[in-house]
């Protein structure tokens, strides 16, 4: 009977796990939704907290088909913004770059002096 007490205690705490995880998930989604007006966001927060098993099971009837999509919009703007971030340093290395082969080019006499300016003063200005 050892063995069996162990299984149902890890079992118990798996159930304890994963009621955690969904609670914080339910949370985090009142929180973040715009949808949701400042009282609504109440209304569901006391809920959850004051029948925790109810509110919850409540909550994933009425709002849980829109969670994912929430939770997509999320991650899609935290890519765009790294996206964009990154383009933006990267911006920056490549305009040195550019200067330092527009400045090899006018070495070598591919490039006028008048035209090395034009393009420094336009890689200048896009930086």
């Amino acid at each position: 009977m050892p063995l069996l007490d162990l299984f149902v205690t890890m079992l118990w705490f798996f159930l304890f796990v994963a009621w955690i995880w969904l609670l914080i998930s339910v949370y985090a989604d009142v929180f973040r939704s715009a949808d949701l007006s400042g009282v609504a966001k109440a209304f569901w927060v006391l809920f959850v907290l004051v029948l925790p098993y109810l509110g919850v099971l409540v909550y994933l009837i009425v709002r849980g088909g829109s969670m994912h999509e929430r939770s997509v919009a999320l991650q899609q703007e935290s890519q765009r913004a790294a996206e964009a971030y990154i383009r933006e340093v990267a911006q920056v290395g490549s305009s040195a770059d550019e200067l330092v082969k527009l400045a090899q080019l006018r070495d070598q006499g591919v490039l006028s002096t008048e035209e090395f300016e034009a393009q420094k003063a336009r890689v200048l200005a896009q930086a």
